[in-house]
């Protein structure tokens, strides 16, 4: 996709394979954060905001290679898709410490406070790993979710439903930083 060069960086051409609109990441037919499914109540409504946002960070990370997730976005920041991927992994345990849940930090150490970010090395190994700690992460939280029949339920540092909402804020905003990291590596934009 590279369209030449600016200065020392290659300069990419800006995509999409939607069809319907060049705006947005596919189609809306296969959009597969779009139901028909409405929420009844209120944690309906929570839980398909966060199925909605983890998705987001898979389709996002579509089709990049082990080189292109670590590839950071621009000096001074540590960012890139595989340490996104490891810092959701971090936060989905956060969340659920942040609820009473005792949840030992996976990437983030005192010496290293950033090392969701820093680990995130173009290896495989680091990349598949990365990606089964945040699935198994995700599904801890639903879990631990379930076992809350009142989201109104205080449990460590407020209401459960509260501290859902920070996670699901947390997705919301690192969905923002992974348009602008996937649009860096290869030039691909939407919703």
């Amino acid at each position: 996709m590279d369209s030449g060069k600016r200065g020392d960086e290659a300069v990419v051409t800006r995509w999409t394979p939607s069809t319907v609109h060049p705006d947005m990441w596919v189609d809306p037919d296969d959009d597969p954060r779009e139901t028909e499914t409405e929420a009844a109540d209120e944690r309906g409504t929570l839980l398909e905001c966060l199925r909605h946002f983890r998705l987001t960070v898979e389709m996002k990370c579509a089709g990049l290679d082990t080189a292109q997730m670590a590839r950071r976005s621009i000096p001074p920041s540590t960012m890139s898709m595989l340490g996104l991927v490891r810092h959701m992994a971090e936060d989905e345990r956060h969340f659920r410490r942040m609820a009473g849940e005792d949840s030992p930090r996976i990437y983030r150490t005192p010496e290293d406070r950033d090392g969701d970010w820093n680990g995130a090395v173009a290896d495989p190994a680091v990349v598949e790993d990365a990606w089964r700690r945040w699935r198994a992460e995700s599904e801890a939280t639903d879990r631990f979710i379930a076992g809350f029949p009142d989201l109104g339920t205080r449990t460590g540092e407020g209401p459960l439903r509260e501290i859902l909402v920070a996670q699901i804020t947390e997705y919301a905003r690192h969905c923002g930083h992974a348009d602008l990291l996937r649009e860096r590596i290869d030039g691909r934009v939407g919703q």
